[in-house]
């Protein structure tokens, strides 16, 4: 297929693009490189899949110099005339939308970032799609919809309308406005609350790159919640192999759907919300035992209260996606720290 896939200089969005290329669809990657956090590390997945430089023009699709399937484009979502040029100029089978304005606390400082990037940006892409007849449209939500839910693990039957940041307000805005687009215009529309990813060329602003840099720097480190958080921690490929078994399983309407006594999870429209995440959270503490393995010795640390906008607990139900998709993750915590903290000494040559 030929498929665009929005947050390529991101995270996730980096490491989709490479699997889909390795199986032979054609990707277009789009990304504004924001200043949100450290460029250099969006700027560094970027060369790794063949796009070079650091003064990359807004609006010019450049083919890869390593990739002859890969092109990628430095656009803002909100530039609704060059996402609608892009859509008509490329004709995709399929869009994967990853880009959005991350982190829970930052959206306490910035609220604006997150209604002209997730709010506005999505309705650009979902207005692209409507347009130009793609029909088979994933996207990323967020486990934070959950927000004020005591109920573990999580389930998408569960009730998500009470979130604790505008990060999250705006994620569950985005599966209230795919559902709208699948209803009235036969989108094909599945939405993926993630749960704590991590992994090589991951997030500065997450924990696990936190920690590791301050470990290895011999600095102490700050523990939320006086170290009583559990997190569904949820190793990049397993993600990746979720996403891939979605864009190839577009949404289709529940035929059994009630609406007296609706899933929110589905739809009689080709609407469909999956948990992505471990299916086995961790204590907080034992994570960060995992990182002291990993770097051989122990970290400082320094205890706190819970963060504004922030949950004690997150544990994704994902029998949904296991039944239908059968997705199994199965990549164990110290696996994957141990797999990051490598690619972290390579990357900052520590």
């Amino acid at each position: 297929m030929k498929i665009l896939v929005t947050g390529t200089a991101g995270f996730i969005g980096s490491h989709l693009a490479q699997r889909l290329l390795e199986r032979g669809d054609e990707v277009v990657g789009l990304d504004s490189i924001n200043d949100y956090y450290d460029p250099r590390v969006k700027f560094g997945r970027l060369q790794r899949a063949g796009i070079g430089g650091s003064d990359l023009e807004f609006n010019r699709v450049m083919q890869s110099a390593t990739q002859p399937g890969y092109r990628f484009v430095r656009m803002q979502l909100e530039d609704n005339d060059a996402l609608q040029n892009l859509f008509r100029e490329e004709n995709f089978d399929a869009v994967c939308h990853l880009a959005a304005q991350a982190g829970v606390r930052y959206s306490l400082e910035n609220p604006r970032a997150y209604i002209d990037a997730n709010i506005v940006g999505f309705l650009n892409i979902l207005e692209a799609c409507r347009q130009h007849g793609v029909k088979n449209l994933s996207y990323a939500s967020s486990s934070s919809v959950y927000g004020l839910n005591e109920s573990l693990p999580f389930s998408t039957r569960d009730n998500v309308d009470h979130p604790i940041s505008l990060y999250a307000a705006s994620k569950k805005s985005n599966e209230l406005m795919a559902h709208t687009y699948s209803h009235l215009f036969g989108i094909r529309t599945t939405g993926l609350r993630f749960f704590t990813v991590y992994g090589p060329w991951g997030r500065p602003d997450m924990a696990l790159f936190l920690f590791t840099k301050a470990a290895l720097a011999g600095e102490p480190i700050k523990v939320f919640n006086n170290g009583e958080m559990l997190r569904d921690f949820t190793y990049i490929d397993d993600i990746v192999e979720g996403l891939v078994r979605v864009i190839d399983n577009p949404a289709q309407p529940n035929l059994n759907w009630n609406p007296a006594n609706p899933e929110p999870g589905s739809s009689s429209a080709a609407f469909r919300i999956y948990n992505i995440g471990n299916n086995n959270p961790v204590k907080l503490m034992d994570f960060i035992a995992a990182i002291e393995s990993a770097i051989g010795r122990p970290i400082e640390k320094i205890m706190m209260p819970l963060q504004a906008g922030d949950v004690p607990a997150t544990f994704a139900n994902v029998d949904d996606l296991v039944e239908e998709l059968d997705y199994r993750p199965a990549t164990p915590v110290q696996q994957g720290i141990n797999q990051f903290v490598a690619w972290y000494r390579d990357f900052f040559n520590i």
